[in-house]
This record gives structure tokens, C-alpha cells and sequence, in this order.
């Protein structure tokens, strides 16, 4: 599989919907990281293997050039001497250079395309991992918050406004069937008098009877 195949298939649309319907969104979240950050590991040193082809197709290339312009030099020097074996030789080394120079340019210049092509995939899995990580972290609190609102949820599912309606209600009734009980027994208590507390509630509005009539009499005189 290739090491770029996560930066096709886990476009951040993808794993957001793959998030979304994931039991636990959370450890759904760390395994693509883990993965994401697996994937970015191998990717930087495919990069790096890459780069390194280039370059070294640069320095081939660099020394044939150098080569080519050397063996020019010494053909001009060696034709102003008047040797002309000597120029002849020079000058097919020179085109033996070029030519090399000229294959591994194209190399260059084909693996450089490669290398350039594999650092951008590679920019856009570190931002991509990037986004994930700070998905992570909003992620986490949503999915807290939403926690937290399922359970009040539930706790509050058994209070609803008809049961706690009807709990007041019966407890209503009772202190009201508790107060006509204490009242009920005060009566009681009260039909329940001794004889002798009737004849002394008599004497005492007997004393009073009489007293007022005294006080009425005194008056009457004047």
C-alpha cells in the first residue's frame, strides 16, 4: 500500500463523518492520530530518500558539466600547441561528458519533479495531522458536554412537573387528614371533662353572676 494512500482515503471530510458515526468519538480521534502520525513518519523518510536521489543526480550531473567544460579548455590548449592528437582526445572526452551530463540532467531534473511533488504531500499531511489534533481537543469537550447533558438528562427524567404534582398533592392531604385528626382529639379531650370540673367551671360563673349583679345594683341606687 502506498504511504500516501492515508492522505487519499483520510481527507478530513472522511473522518469527520467516520468520527460521527463512531461509538466513542474520542478513540476513534487518537487512532486516526496514531495512524496519521505513522503515515507522516514513513512519508518524511520516502521525502528524504527522495531528495537524496536528486541530489545525487545533481552532483552527477554537476561533475559531468564540469568535466565537459574542462576537457573544452584542454582542447583549445592543446590545438594552440599544435597537437592535434591531443586536441581530438580532449574533444571526445567532451562529448562523452556531454552526453552523460545531458542523462543525468534529465534525471535530475525528473526525480528534483518527484521530490518537489512528495514535500507538498507531505505539507498537507502535517497540516492535516495538525487539524486532527486541534479536532481532538474540541472534539473532547463537545463530547464532555454532551455527556454531562445525558446524564442530567436522566436524573432529571424522573422528576416530571405530573409526578411532582401528584407527590404535593398527597402530601397535602395528609397534613391536612393529620390536622382534622388533632383537632378531632382536642374535642374529645374537651367532652371528656371530670364532674368535678363541671361544678367548679359553675361555681366560677356563679362567683361572676354574682358579682356583676352586686356591681348593677350599686349603680342602680344613684
Amino acid at each position: 500500500m502506498s504511504i500516501f494512500k492515508r492522505l487519499r482515503d483520510l481527507t478530513m471530510s472522511n473522518v469527520n463523518s467516520i468520527i460521527d458515526k463512531a461509538e466513542d468519538p474520542i478513540k476513534m480521534t487518537d487512532q486516526y492520530i496514531r495512524d496519521m502520525t505513522e503515515d507522516l513518519e514513513d512519508a518524511e523518510k520516502a521525502v528524504a530518500a527522495q531528495i537524496a536521489i536528486e541530489k545525487k543526480f545533481k552532483q552527477l550531473y554537476e561533475e559531468q558539466e564540469a568535466l565537459a567544460n574542462k576537457r573544452n579548455q584542454q582542447a583549445h590548449a592543446a590545438a594552440q600547441a599544435g597537437n592535434a592528437d591531443l586536441a581530438r582526445r580532449a574533444l571526445e572526452e567532451k562529448k562523452s561528458a556531454e552526453a552523460k551530463l545531458a542523462e543525468y540532467k534529465t534525471s535530475f531534473d525528473q526525480n528534483k519533479a518527484s521530490a518537489d511533488n512528495l514535500r507538498g504531500k507531505l505539507d498537507e499531511m502535517r497540516k492535516q495531522l495538525t487539524q486532527m489534533k486541534n479536532k481532538r481537543e474540541t472534539l473532547v469537550a463537545r463530547y464532555n458536554a454532551a455527556k454531562a447533558q445525558t446524564e442530567i438528562n436522566k436524573a432529571m427524567s424522573g422528576f416530571s412537573s405530573d409526578s411532582a404534582s401528584a407527590g404535593l398533592k398527597r402530601m397535602e392531604d395528609k397534613m391536612l387528614q393529620a390536622e382534622a385528626q388533632a383537632e378531632a382529639s382536642n374535642e374529645m379531650s374537651s367532652g371528656n371533662k371530670s364532674l368535678d370540673d363541671e361544678f367548679e367551671k359553675l361555681n366560677k360563673d356563679s362567683a361572676v353572676d354574682d358579682e356583676l349583679a352586686a356591681l348593677m345594683k350599686q349603680y342602680e341606687k344613684q
